[in-house]
């Protein structure tokens, strides 16, 4: 059966919506430019993209409500159902997923009871598995509202969305501290984080980031923390002394069989 019209916003929150949506539009030359921003600030408004809110994305650019589906169907950043307040994901791309990404992911949601873009009962998490996010030299990586928790665990992730279910402070390992879901929206919808210190906290690049810009600019890199396997490296720095990389500070989290460590390549046939 074809869906009846989607319903309008109460007046008051069409009132409200309406006065953020002009001062979106009025950033572009041609208003179907917003049309993104509008999407997180309906987003914001009820935690996912419904049917009511691609209505009123259509009235405000003059645009047929296929055309607004078409584009928030087309980003996984729009969500099309309900969600928690934190939408906790796990990069599963190629590093991160040798370095231990999937074994976080398989445990999250056992722990969770949970399967992929699902929420658990309480409404707080919902957890995906995402793709990379250009953090590879932290990996594995876990985000949670797009902040960044690096260098992750099964153990820690498991404390994370436990923290977070608990109501519990919990601070990115890089960036501003984290807001609901609803709130990361609007912020990508362009409107200022009001928060205080969320500015300043930026989520600067780390030392396994920056080496190749060093060699580029002639610069002497750090000495290598890794030492060949069976030796220890004696000029690594002391934990804490800088934010590292999983490659500088390799944890326990993949699924290698530590009976077969990697090691120079055989011959053919070996």
């Amino acid at each position: 059966m074809p869906q009846l019209p989607a319903p309008d916003y109460p007046a008051d929150v069409r009132a409200r919506l309406e006065a953020d949506a002009k001062e979106i539009i009025a950033r572009y030359p041609d208003s179907r430019s917003a049309l993104l921003p509008l999407l997180h600030l309906v987003q914001a408004e009820e935690g996912y993209v419904t049917r009511t809110g691609v209505r009123f994305c259509a009235e405000m650019l003059e645009l047929t409500t296929a055309e607004v589906t078409a584009v928030s169907t087309f980003y996984s950043m729009y969500r099309r159902k309900p969600s928690g307040d934190y939408q906790v994901g796990v990069c599963t791309n190629t590093l991160c997923a040798v370095m231990g990404g999937d074994a976080i992911f398989e445990e999250l949601k056992e722990h969770l009871g949970v399967g992929n873009n699902e929420t658990t009962e309480d409404g707080k998490v919902t957890l995906e598995h995402i793709e990379c996010n250009a953090a590879c030299d932290f990996a594995p990586v876990v985000m949670v509202n797009w902040e960044f928790f690096d260098n992750q665990t099964p153990e820690t992730a498991k404390r994370l969305v436990d923290d977070l279910r608990a109501g519990r402070q919990v601070q990115p390992t890089r960036g501003a501290p984290l807001c609901t879901y609803k709130e990361t929206a609007r912020i990508l919808a362009g409107f200022p984080d009001r928060r205080p210190g969320a500015v300043e906290a930026t989520g600067g690049a780390g030392p396994a980031s920056l080496i190749g810009l060093r060699l580029a600019k002639g610069e002497q890199p750090a000495a290598r923390v890794v030492a060949p396997r069976g030796e220890v490296a004696h000029d690594a720095p002391q934990p804490g002394s800088e934010h590292l990389s999983s490659h500088d500070a390799p944890q326990q989290t993949s699924d290698s069989d530590p009976a077969h460590p990697a090691g120079p390549a055989a011959e053919e046939g070996e």
